[in-house]
């Protein structure tokens, strides 16, 4: 990879569990590990997976206006986020098109912790916050390991006196090992997880004291590359790689509607007067295509890219490939012509390696209903 700007202290680590660091958003970041990714990928959905994401990035905002630059920059009515909630929210630009997603977290009465990850979240924040009564601090010293899966709680309960009472989308600061974390119940599987924001000074023993105590209970390192095949199981995008930004139009700037990317749930009811707001609305039923699940009728993996068929024409290309040895289901997210977002529409996968028959498949994939990462106790 070329030189990076970010760094995670756990380098070694990834690279004695045989990754090269490739870079994500300025970050030497282990896409994959000398292990199986299908075997990683049942871990998380059967025991637990601990994943180094500190590639994401971490903006904190304090001060009086903090919540008025907020609300301006997000979808989200951030009145309603009190201290210990968090929140997923959109980014859109003045056309009212998809810049970045990022998980609001309120740490107390004036200070907020905005996470997001390759999009322009800080740039946003740093503009919006310009000649405001706030400051605004890039910490890339806080690293985020995030433990996932049904055995996590499991885990921390031995460590962290009332882990199970955390709700999802809330956090708390506590300790762990001794050192000072904050933990968040969040992550990008679709499982009961927990994201532990720590110093960077903390990080590695942490990392290893998770690995070592857990072993017992199943827990095993897991590679970024792991959690692309479950976001697709459980419908969570990943910014650009779902967007035109990766698959442009040809005759259109980059940008997507939250109508079109299934994001819309993000606007808060009846909010207004945040950045893109008019033409988000405009946008309503104006939308070019969907975002949609793809199942398909192979036991292969497909490829990103993969073009998508149906009556003789192009009507759609896979974002983002799955495969599940547990359901032995090949699946994918695909940006997809309006008409053929239908469940059970027949379709063809026309790739390099998969020529299949598939149909439209809503999302999710694994567990819509959202009861594992809701779970409570």
């Amino acid at each position: 990879m070329g030189l990076s700007w970010r760094f995670s202290v756990l380098g070694d680590r990834h690279r004695a569990l045989g990754s090269k660091l490739e870079d994500w958003s300025g970050m030497g970041t282990a896409w994959t590990y000398d292990a199986d990714i299908l075997d990683q990928h049942a871990a998380v959905r059967t025991k637990a997976g601990l994943m180094d994401v500190s590639g994401l990035k971490k903006v904190h905002l304090v001060g009086p206006h903090a919540i008025a630059v907020l609300d301006y920059i997000t979808t989200r009515d951030v009145s309603k986020v009190y201290p210990g909630k968090s929140v997923y929210a959109c980014m859109l630009n003045d056309r009212g098109m998809f810049t970045d997603d990022c998980v609001l977290y309120r740490t107390g009465p004036n200070s907020w912790m905005l996470v997001h990850g390759s999009g322009s979240g800080h740039e946003e924040i740093t503009k919006a916050a310009f000649g405001r009564n706030c400051a605004v601090l890039f910490d890339d010293d806080l690293h985020d390991l995030s433990l996932q899966g049904p055995m996590a709680v499991e885990f921390l309960a031995n460590h962290v006196p009332g882990i199970r009472d955390l709700k999802y989308f809330h956090h708390m600061q506590t300790t762990l090992f001794g050192a000072p974390v904050m933990i968040s119940r969040t992550g990008y599987t679709g499982e009961r997880g927990y994201e532990i924001f720590c110093r960077g000074q903390d990080a590695p023993m942490i990392w290893d004291t998770i690995l070592d105590q857990g072993k017992s209970l199943g827990v095993i390192p897991v590679c970024f590359t792991t959690l692309d095949f479950l976001r697709v199981e459980s419908y969570l995008l990943f910014y650009p790689y779902d967007n035109s930004q990766m698959y442009p139009f040809a005759d259109q700037p980059p940008g997507d509607s939250l109508w079109e990317l299934g994001l819309n749930f993000t606007v808060s009811p009846g909010k207004v007067h945040f950045r893109g707001y008019e033409e988000h609305y405009k946008l309503k039923g104006k939308e070019r295509f969907k975002i949609f699940g793809l199942l398909v009728d192979s036991d292969k993996i497909t490829d990103g890219g993969d073009e998508v068929w149906a009556d003789g024409k192009k009507v759609g290309v896979i974002t983002c490939p799955s495969y599940s040895k547990l359901t032995k289901k090949s699946m994918a997210i695909m940006r997809v012509d309006v008409p053929y977002a239908k469940q059970g529409v027949k379709l063809e996968v026309r790739g390099k390696n998969v020529q299949a028959s598939a149909i439209a498949h809503t999302i999710s994939f694994d567990d819509p209903e959202k009861k594992k990462r809701t779970a409570v106790g």
